[in-house]
C-alpha cells in the first residue's frame, strides 16, 4: 500500500522541487549515538532540518531533493549505530521551508516513553584507548562512548540525558564538554562520558587504609594475586573476586558467602584464558565478545587450572570476559605486573540476599578483605545474565538480566497495559502495553522480605521508564506464593488474573516463538514445583494449550512428596518415595537406602503408609533428584537442582554408549489424562545399580528414557488432537542433554519443536506467559477478582 510520503515524493519529484518530512523513530534510539548518526547522514546527503530526542524516541524534520531523501531513509535503518534497535519509523509530509543547515536541537521533555538501551560491554575503540599511553583516557576506569558503557543501571528517568542519570553530579571538563557537544565525535551526548579530570573517582578500602586512583587499582591487583578476596563495584552491583586457581581463596569465599556447593561464575582475562578452561565454538565466542557479554555456560575441560571448589560436580563452567574498563584493568594492561588470569566473579551478597549496590553497604566488610569502589552511583541493581549456546547456535537464556534488560519483547497480539508478578523462585516481573513487553532484570527468590522490597523498587523504576500504567495484574495460582500476595495487595481494584503455573510456562514458550495462539500446541512443561488444579504439586505435564486455556493430556504418575521441602533438599528421600510407589523394596545395597539411617527410613515408611505430610507430586524435577540418589551420585543438596545437574554431568559422557535405555509405561484411560509411569524405570535402574552398573550409564539410560517418554506422550497427543507443534518449557529443559535428546527424537517424528530462545525456560520467563494468558482472558471479558480464577480448556 502506497504511503502519503511516497505519493508526495512522486508528485514533488515530477516538479523538481524539495520535499520535507517529519520522521519519528521509536525504539532503543537514545544514548546510542542515533542523533549524531542522523545529523551526519543528513549533512552528507545535503539535507536541511533538525533532529531531537523527546520522551517517546527521536524526531527529525528533513528537507531536500526527494532522491536524496529516499537515500536518507534507506540508510536510516541499514546503517544505524550498533546499539540502536529501531522498532518503527513514521513519515509525515510537511510543507517545505527551505534552509541549508541541519542541526541537533535540545531534548524535549513531555509525556510518552522510549526505550533505554541495556548496559553494553566495553567496545573495541574504548578498549584501544584504554591501553594507549598517548590517549588522555589511558587507564581511565570509566571510559565509555555511544557504543558502550552503563545505560539502564544509571538512568533515573526519561528522557535519557545526563541530568537524568547518576552522572549528573559530575560536571564535564572543557575537553569532555567539547566532545559531548560535537556531533562528529564518538562521544556526542554520551551521558556517562568523563575523563580522569572530571569523572568518577576510584577508591579502595583496605583494612582501614583508603587509597585512590592508580594506587587503589594496583593494591587491588596485589591483593588478588596474594589470594585475598576483593569486592569490586561493577555496572549493576558489587562482585566478590578472588583468584579462581587458588583453592584456599575459593574455599574461603565459598564459606563467607554461605553458598554450599553452588558453582561460581568466573571472569577470564581474554579468549586465550577462556580456551584454557573450555572448548569454545564460534557462536559462544561471538556471545562472549559481544555487547551483551553475559556469563556463557561452556563445557569445561576435564583437566584444567581451576580450583576444584569453583564448580564442583557441574558439567559446565560459567565464563564471562571483562565487560567494564575497571574489570579490564583488574587483569592488567601491557607492562603491569602479572596477576591472576581467571577470577571468580560472584555477586557480593550471601546466598539469597539482594545485590549490593552501595559502597557503604554494611554487609561488605564481612564478605571480603578489601573494597574497590567508586563514586558513580548504581541506580538499578542488575545481576549478570547467564546464557547457554546450543549446538545449532541458538541461545537459551537461563538468566536474562544485564545486557538484555530493558530491551523489549515483541508480542503476538495487542494487550491492555498489564503487570505480571512472576513466581517466587528466580523472580522476574513483566510489564506490557500494545504489542510490546518488558521483562525485568533478575530479582531473585522472594523467600526474603528484602527481595520483595527490591521487586517493589524495580517495578516503580521500569514503570517510569516504559510509561506502562497497568490496568490489570497477573500472578501464579499458588495460594502461598509471596508474588501472588504481592500482586493481590497492589491490585487496588484492578482485575487480578491467577494463572496456572505450567500454563504460564507454555504460554511463555509460545510467545518466545511468536505464536499468536490461533492454534494450540502440545506443551511439555517439566519443572520442580507448580500448584496443580487438584492441589497436588505438578511438574511433569503435557498440556494442550493456547493463550485462552489448557487441557491436561498427560502427566508423570503421582508419588508422595514426603515432608515437602525436606524431600527437595534430600534426594535420597525422593528415591525412596519413588521406589515405594513402584513397589520396589528398599534393598540395603542401594546407595539411596544406605544414605538414610534406620530412624529416617522408619519415619519415611510410616509417613508414606499413613499418607502423613505426603502431598502427591508429578514433578519431573523430583524424579531427576530420585535417580541421582538411586545411582549414588547425590543424596543431599545445598542448592536448587544440584542433584539433577550432577546427574546430567554423568550422563553426558555415556549418551552414545549406554546400551538399551530404560522405558516408562504410558497408561491411557478414556476421558482422563495419560499417565507416564516411571515404575519400570525405577525397577530397571535399581537392578542396574545393584549389578554395579556405572552411574554414567544409569544416568544416560534415564535421559534417553525421558526423551522417549516425551515422544510417546506427544505421539498420543497428536493422535487425540491432530496438533503437531510441541513446546518444550520449564526449568528441567535447562538440562542441555535432555533438551537436545527430546528435540532430536521429536523432530525425527516430524513434530515442529519450539524451544526458548529469548526468555528463560524456567521461572525467569514465567511472567511473560502469565501476562499473555491474563490479557487474553481480560480481552474476552473474564471477570477475575483477587483470589479467584477461571480456566478455558481447548478441545
Amino acid at each position: 500500500m502506497e504511503g502519503a510520503g511516497t505519493r508526495q515524493d512522486r508528485a514533488v519529484a515530477a516538479s523538481g522541487g524539495s520535499v520535507r518530512e517529519r520522521v519519528v523513530v521509536r525504539g532503543a534510539v537514545q544514548g546510542v549515538g542515533f542523533r549524531p548518526f542522523v545529523h551526519g547522514l543528513a549533512r552528507e546527503l545535503g539535507l536541511s532540518g533538525f533532529v531531537l530526542n523527546d520522551a517517546g524516541g527521536l524526531v527529525a524534520e528533513v528537507e531536500g531533493d526527494p532522491h536524496r531523501l529516499r537515500a536518507f531513509h534507506e540508510r536510516l535503518t541499514g546503517h544505524a549505530p550498533p546499539l540502536a534497535v529501531v522498532s518503527s519509523i513514521e513519515r509525515h509530509p510537511l510543507p517545505a521551508l527551505g534552509g541549508t543547515g541541519f542541526v541537533i536541537r535540545p531534548s524535549v521533555h513531555g509525556p510518552g516513553h522510549t526505550r533505554v538501551p541495556p548496559d553494553a560491554a566495553l567496545c573495541p575503540q574504548c578498549h584501544a584507548e584504554l591501553a594507549d599511553p598517548a590517549d588522555r583516557r589511558h587507564r581511565h576506569p570509566f571510559i565509555t562512548c555511544t557504543h558502550c558503557g552503563p545505560r539502564f543501571t544509571i538512568v533515573t528517568r526519561l528522557p535519557y540525558d545526563r541530568a537524568t542519570t547518576t552522572m549528573a553530579p559530575f560536571a564535564l571538563c572543557e575537553r569532555c564538554a567539547a566532545e559531548y557537544a560535537d556531533p562528529a565525535d564518538r562521544r556526542f551526548h554520551t551521558q556517562p562520558v568523563a575523563c580522569p579530570d572530571c569523572g568518577p573517582r576510584l577508591h579502595l578500602d583496605d583494612g582501614g587504609t583508603r587509597l585512590t586512583g592508580e594506587q587503589a587499582l594496583a593494591r587491588a591487583r596485589d591483593l588478588l594475586a596474594g589470594g585475598r578476596i576483593v569486592a569490586v563495584k561493577g555496572i549493576g552491583g558489587h562482585h566478590l573476586a578472588c583468584d579462581a586457581t587458588d583453592p584456599a581463596a575459593v574455599g574461603r569465599l565459598r564459606a563467607l558467602k554461605e553458598r554450599g556447593d553452588k558453582p561460581f561464575a568466573v571472569m577470564a582475562a581474554d579468549l586465550a584464558a577462556v580456551r584454557a578452561l573450555a572448548a569454545v565454538t564460534d557462536a559462544e565466542r561471538d556471545l562472549l565478545c559481544g555487547p551483551r557479554a553475559p556469563v556463557v555456560l561452556l563445557r569445561r575441560r576435564t583437566a584444567g587450572i581451576l580450583a576444584d571448589a569453583v564448580c564442583p560436580g557441574a558439567p559446565d563452567i560459567g565464563v564471562m570476559l571483562p565487560y567494564s574498563p575497571l574489570h579490564r584493568l583488574l587483569f592488567g594492561l601491557p607492562g603491569d605486573p602479572p596477576g591472576p588470569r581467571v577470577l571468580v566473579m560472584t555477586s557480593a551478597n550471601r546466598s539469597g540476599e539482594p545485590l549490593v549496590t552501595d559502597d557503604a553497604d554494611a554487609r561488605l566488610p564481612a564478605l571480603c578483605d578489601a573494597r574497590l569502589g567508586h563514586d558513580r552511583a548504581i541506580r538499578t541493581p542488575c545481576d549478570d545474565s547467564v546464557v547457554r549456546v546450543r549446538p545449532d547456535g541458538s541461545h537459551l537464556p537461563l538468566r536474562r538480566s544485564r545486557g538484555y534488560v530493558p530491551e523489549p519483547l515483541d508480542l503476538p497480539f495487542d494487550v491492555t497495559p498489564a503487570l505480571a508478578a512472576g513466581g517466587d523462585l528466580k523472580n522476574t516481573f513483566c510489564l506490557a502495553r500494545g504489542r510490546t513487553a518488558w521483562l525485568s532484570q533478575h530479582i531473585g527468590d522472594l523467600d526474603r522480605l528484602e527481595n520483595v522490597a527490591v521487586l517493589d523498587a524495580a517495578v516503580r523504576h521500569l514503570s517510569a521508564l516504559t510509561g506502562v500504567r497497568p490496568r490489570l495484574l497477573a500472578a501464579d495460582r499458588h495460594p502461598h506464593y509471596r508474588s501472588t500476595a504481592w500482586a493481590r495487595d497492589r491490585a487496588a481494584g484492578r482485575p487480578l488474573h491467577l494463572v496456572q503455573h505450567h500454563h504460564a510456562h507454555v504460554a511463555s514458550a509460545m510467545a518466545d516463538a511468536g505464536l499468536d495462539g490461533s492454534a494450540p500446541v502440545i506443551g511439555v512443561a517439566f519443572d520442580g514445583t507448580g500448584y496443580g488444579d487438584d492441589g497436588a504439586v505438578w511438574g511433569g505435564e503435557v498440556l494442550l494449550a493456547d493463550y485462552d486455556g489448557y487441557r491436561r493430556l498427560a502427566h508423570l504418575a503421582y508419588v508422595p512428596l514426603p515432608g515437602g521441602d525436606a524431600a527437595v533438599r534430600n534426594p535420597c528421600r525422593m528415591a525412596l518415595a519413588h521406589l515405594h510407589a513402584a513397589g520396589e523394596p528398599w534393598h540395603a545395597d542401594l546407595p539411596c537406602v544406605r544414605a538414610c539411617d534406620d530412624r529416617e527410613r522408619t519415619l519415611l515408611a510410616r509417613q508414606m503408609e499413613r499418607g502423613v505430610a505426603c502431598t502427591p507430586t508429578s514433578s519431573m524435577g523430583r524424579l531427576f533428584d530420585a535417580l541421582a540418589s538411586l545411582a549414588g551420585i547425590r543424596h543431599r543438596t545445598g542448592h536448587e537442582a544440584q542433584a539433577a545437574v550432577e546427574l546430567q554431568a554423568h550422563a553426558t559422557s555415556a549418551m552414545d554408549r549406554c546400551g538399551t535405555p530404560y522405558a516408562f509405561a504410558l497408561r491411557g484411560e478414556a476421558g482422563r489424562p495419560h499417565v507416564i509411569d516411571p515404575a519400570p524405570v525405577l525397577r530397571a535402574a535399581a537392578a542396574d545399580v545393584r549389578a554395579r552398573t556405572p552411574p554414567e550409564v544409569v544416568a544416560a539410560r534415564f535421559h534417553h528414557a525421558v526423551a522417549a517418554a516425551v515422544t510417546a506422550a506427544c505421539e498420543a497427543a497428536r493422535q487425540r488432537t491432530g496438533t503437531t507443534t510441541v513446546a518444550l518449557t520449564g526449568g528441567v529443559f535447562a538440562n542441555a542433554v535432555l533438551d537436545e535428546a527430546c528435540t532430536a527424537a521429536l523432530s525425527a517424528r516430524h513434530f515442529t519443536v519450539l524451544r526458548h530462545r529469548a526468555v528463560p525456560c524456567g521461572d525467569g520467563g514465567l511472567a511473560l506467559g502469565q501476562l499473555l494468558v491474563a490479557a487474553r482472558s481480560h480481552g474476552r471479558g473474564g471477570t477475575h477478582v483477587p483470589g479467584r480464577t477461571r480456566q478455558g480448556r481447548p478441545h
